[in-house]
């Protein structure tokens, strides 16, 4: 099965840049792309049909519009459009159950926008079984062209990060870019440590040579499938969010991981990820852990 890259639209201008992101991702994997729109009739209260028609007719032309936009800079693409009457949370994490990334748009510096306000774009990202790829709508073409680094986060033990990583190369290769890897540190309590992770501290040589040697372990199955994408591994110790941000200034896109949180209000993505989301200059990844 082919699984398309999907983005989710509703006029917005960064959901246009965002579906011409998905549009350019979905050439260069060589798989379909799915554009739709959400919306759930009626939305506040009750309405009269007349309004809902409205709305109907006015989802349909923007969908339509948005394909058109794609197809004429894609014209060899498979793309189709759906307007679904569904909450827009459920309809997009639906989506992205069957979907190789689920591309959206945000405002980087705020909430994300349109049909995501507030906490229903966190619980897509935090839901969401494929990566969700936030894109501004000043986005463009050209760092991509350029072939500037993809940079990713990776934390723990080496499979923690497995599935961010396996997106980060991914892209990489096709995009014929280098990655960046970052891993930060940072100095734990005396008692937090074990006479094991002692041992392994005093094997390694000291924090930093045993954090620098924790990331190559990680990156090494992937630079051995990916051989061609060339690597720079960073070990930075300080915060994760501020480190990370910190090495997107020339990147094209930056991925990290997600573990989502729940709670009575909802499920809720890490601090990382929130970090990132907010404040990256460029398009954001984020991939659930498998």
């Amino acid at each position: 099965m082919i699984h398309p890259i999907t983005v989710g639209v509703d006029g917005s201008p960064e959901s246009r840049a965002a579906a011409a992101w998905a549009g350019r991702e979905a050439v260069r994997r060589g798989v379909p792309l799915r554009v739709m729109y959400a919306w759930h009739w009626p939305p506040h209260g009750t309405a009269d049909a007349g309004d809902r028609d409205e709305q109907a007719r006015w989802a349909g032309e923007m969908v339509r519009d948005v394909a058109r936009t794609i197809a004429d800079t894609h014209p060899d693409l498979a793309i189709s459009d759906e307007v679904v009457d569904v909450t827009a949370v459920d309809a997009l994490v639906a989506e992205a159950a069957g979907a190789r990334a689920l591309a959206l748009g945000s405002r980087g510096h705020g909430a994300v926008v349109g049909f995501l306000l507030g906490s229903v774009g966190q619980q897509v990202i935090a839901e969401a079984g494929c990566p969700v790829v936030l894109v501004r709508a000043d986005d463009r073409a050209a760092p991509e062209a350029a072939g500037r680094e993809i940079v990713v986060g990776q934390q723990g033990e080496p499979d923690d990060s497995a599935a961010a990583l396996e997106f980060a190369f991914e892209t990489a290769a096709a995009r014929g870019a280098g990655v960046r890897a970052v891993r930060a540190w940072s100095l734990p309590p005396v008692f937090a440590y074990s006479p094991a992770s002692l041992r392994l501290l005093d094997e390694a040589g000291g924090l930093e040579p045993y954090e620098t040697k924790a990331l190559a372990e990680a990156l090494q199955p992937w630079r051995e499938r990916f051989p061609d994408v060339p690597v720079t591994p960073h070990v930075e110790m300080g915060s994760a969010g501020q480190v990370l941000l910190a090495q997107t200034a020339g990147a094209q896109l930056i991925v990290v991981g997600r573990r989502a949180h729940r709670s009575a209000l909802g499920s809720r993505i890490g601090s990382v990820a929130h970090a990132v989301i907010h404040h990256a200059p460029c398009p954001v990844a984020v991939v659930p852990h498998s």
